[in-house]
């Protein structure tokens, strides 16, 4: 049997997805397993034990409707017996229509049954600690005779990365020693991200403990707003932060992750990231992200999260223009006791 699953999203989302390998090898031992991807993707599942091989697609490359049929010829070359849609869009339901698989599976949408054979109802309440991001990939799998249960997203790092991310930390100042506390200082977008006045408040916090160490995360075009974060921390703050050392790749920053003793922030692929990693985890969630349903294996301890929901019932249906006066609600000094409570659970206090 040869299976693909398909998911050219963005990385949480591809992270989150790879749990159904795990199910699908061990109910059918013998089948060949593709992932199909985006291209920027890929280090989330590199090394994944239960991938065979993974199907790069590249819109960079494959543009327009050539594009679109260079891809379709390419999936249908596979001759799969069976495509999981994870992705649920109309271009991923065109390509699966037409591949030739005699399975097809996905969401239950208004069009749905006319490109899969067989579609599920996402289930509107959560049924495990996983929440529905992780749940109704898992639920996909019902068709092919495999029942839900908790599977957690893993990131496979080797001994080797590991070794040279170790090294690089040590040559840039940082004690492996002492606890190292990386911040997700900004979100994906702006109505993403927890506005710099307050998120430096947080980290302020952070940095009462002596012995804490923080790097920052962002992404390359986000290094003018990172450095106003840092100018906007008091200076015994910035003395901790060591803003010069940055994972220049994906992968390196999952390796650097891995050396964390939290990660504290906003939501994000970093996040989901970090938690793969069994790297405690602090959240600040746009009020805009349903929080119940991606606040995922939230403990209390160890993976903890904070939403304007929790302490302002505030509508935020009709508001979505107004993040930023949203956001303004959620002050620091609201959860600062969560905070408190996670550093202490976790020794970083």
């Amino acid at each position: 049997m040869k299976i693909a699953v398909i998911q050219p999203k963005m990385i949480g989302d591809v992270l989150i997805t790879s749990v159904v390998f795990e199910e699908l090898r061990l109910k059918f031992p013998e089948a060949t397993l593709h992932y199909i991807i985006n291209k920027n993707t890929l280090p989330v599942i590199e090394n994944n034990p239960f991938i065979n091989k993974v199907i790069i697609l590249d819109p960079n490359i494959e543009k327009g409707l050539a594009g679109f049929i260079s891809q379709l010829n390419r999936i249908r070359s596979e001759n799969y017996d069976v495509i999981i849609d994870s992705y649920a869009k109309l271009k991923t339901a065109f390509l699966c229509k037409f591949s030739g698989a005699k399975t097809t599976l996905s969401f239950h949408k208004s069009y749905s049954q006319f490109f899969y054979t067989d579609t599920i109802i996402r289930s509107k309440n959560s049924i495990s600690t996983a929440t529905k991001a992780v749940e109704h990939r898992l639920q996909l799998l019902k068709p092919l005779g495999i029942d839900f249960q908790v599977i957690k997203p893993k990131i496979y790092l080797t001994a080797a990365e590991i070794e040279i991310a170790t090294k690089n930390l040590e040559q840039n100042g940082l004690d492996l020693k002492s606890p190292i506390v990386m911040i997700s200082a900004l979100g994906s977008s702006e109505s993403k991200t927890y506005p710099l006045n307050y998120m430096a408040k947080v980290i302020d916090e952070i940095a009462l403990n002596n012995s804490i160490q923080i790097l920052f995360n962002y992404i390359p075009n986000q290094k003018k707003e990172a450095l106003e974060l840092f100018k906007l921390c008091k200076k015994e703050t910035q003395e901790k932060i060591f803003f010069d050392f940055y994972a220049k790749t994906l992968r390196e920053f999952m390796i650097v992750a891995s050396q964390c003793s939290a990660l504290i922030g906003n939501e994000g692929g970093a996040t989901n990231i970090a938690k793969a990693l069994n790297v405690p985890t602090f959240t600040i969630f746009s009020p805009f992200i349903l929080k119940n349903d991606w606040n995922m294996f939230e403990n209390g301890t160890s993976n903890v999260s904070v939403h304007i929901s929790d302490y302002n019932p505030i509508y935020l249906e009709n508001n979505k223009n107004n993040f930023s006066e949203i956001y303004q609600l959620l002050k620091p000094e609201l959860f600062n006791n969560s905070l408190l409570l996670f550093l202490k659970n976790n020794k970083l206090q």
